[in-house]
């Protein structure tokens, strides 16, 4: 019982911290959706990129 009198005396008693909480939460997971997604197409897609061929066809000077 005592974790959740904390949990609601720091986050859900006051209204500002609630949507202050739920905006950074969102946030930080989309980063971290967006992160995660892009190395999983990176390692997927491996050789297949601009990025990874690049070396093939321009010289560089």
């Amino acid at each position: 019982m005592a974790i959740g009198n904390a949990l609601y005396n720091t986050i859900f008693k006051r209204n500002s911290v609630f949507v202050s909480t739920v905006f950074v939460g969102a946030f930080a997971f989309g980063i971290g959706f967006d992160t995660g997604v892009s190395k999983f197409f990176d390692y997927w897609n491996k050789g297949k990129q601009w990025k990874d061929i690049r070396h093939k066809y321009v010289q560089e000077e």
